[in-house]
């Protein structure tokens, strides 16, 4: 297979400080231009159903107190989702989804607007975790700023545009299959250029469609129709990822091959493992973490950082 573009011809966002050792500032985030730290995206599943924590932060009261913590703990995005995406998950109507995220987003926007626990120099960002324009739409309408979908813009033909007219960031994300039927039976020839090859198209089919380079951003999509040598050849890839030129978001958080790995089969005592996916992305210039656990993995992600580049992420440190 041709290997795909580097990132300059899709218009991805560098900074000009070359890459290593500083790679880890390589792509710019948006809303975040200024912070060259590694972000937290602190997942928010407000479904009955997710792998980890379904059911867990169902309602409005519960789904703030759950994003505070986030926030205090050291999350900078906020992801809220309404539909489970975990393996064998039955689809979601929007209509349904819409009733679980919207007043949710709504509430979240009005404790950031509130709260001094957004991080240092910049707002914290919410995303809305779907693959439904209509849901994305609502989910803008109630405050969220970035779209997050696992689908890469195909499952809603009017995804793209909306990211478009809304001028909002959006995750492109590699996804084989969909979640009902995509771990059966996952074959690659080769999975690093395969996942490279998909993103950049879905780059073009973004920036076709009128989305700006400065607001895509790339996720390889661990676990979504994949086996473990399939998520381990990407986590050791991850570099190849990066020179697509566009800041990389990793979800790696509590899922099943670390299981595999580490003989538990509680995805709550997985956080060790996380981390090590944290630090390692880190070091190959991943941005963003998408993570349940939020302090553990803020401070995987600030030591790697700190050894990757020669000031660490925030400056001199004694």
């Amino acid at each position: 297979m041709k290997a795909p573009p580097r990132g300059d011809a899709l218009g991805g966002m560098r900074t000009s400080d070359g890459d290593a050792p500083a790679r880890v500032r390589a792509a710019v985030v948006p809303g975040f231009e200024r912070d060259p730290r590694p972000l937290i995206m602190g997942i928010l599943n407000v479904t009955p159903d997710s792998f980890s924590d379904g059911g867990c932060y169902s309602g409005v009261e519960r789904a703030v107190q759950r994003a505070s913590q986030m926030l205090r703990e050291g999350a900078d995005i906020i992801d809220v989702g309404g539909e489970s995406t975990r393996p064998g998950a039955a689809p979601v109507p929007a209509s349904e989804q819409c009733r679980r995220v919207v007043g949710v987003i709504r509430a979240v926007r009005d404790m950031i607007a509130r709260s001094v626990e957004t991080g240092p120099g910049h707002r914290a960002v919410i995303s809305i975790d779907s693959t439904s324009d209509e849901v994305a739409r609502a989910a803008l309408d109630a405050g969220a700023d970035w779209i997050n979908d696992t689908s890469a813009g195909r499952d809603a033909p009017g995804m793209l545009a909306l990211a478009a007219e809304r001028a909002a960031p959006i995750v492109l994300m590699h996804r084989r299959g969909e979640p009902a039927t995509m771990q059966d039976d996952p074959r690659y020839d080769d999975v690093v250029a395969e996942v490279c090859g998909f993103l950049a198209d879905r780059t073009r089919a973004a920036l076709a469609a009128g989305v700006a380079p400065e607001r895509i951003l790339l996720d390889p999509g661990i676990g979504f129709g994949k086996r473990r040598a399939h998520n381990l050849a990407l986590l050791a890839g991850l570099g190849r990822l990066a020179d697509l030129g566009y800041p990389l978001v990793l979800g790696t958080s509590r899922k099943r091959f670390m299981g595999a790995i580490c003989a538990e089969s509680d995805p709550a005592a997985l956080v060790h493992a996380t981390c090590a996916t944290t630090a390692l992305g880190v070091a190959a210039g991943v941005r963003v973490f998408r993570v349940h656990d939020v302090a553990a993995n803020r401070q995987a992600a600030d030591t790697a950082a700190a050894i990757a580049g020669p000031a660490g992420p925030t400056g001199p440190a004694g």
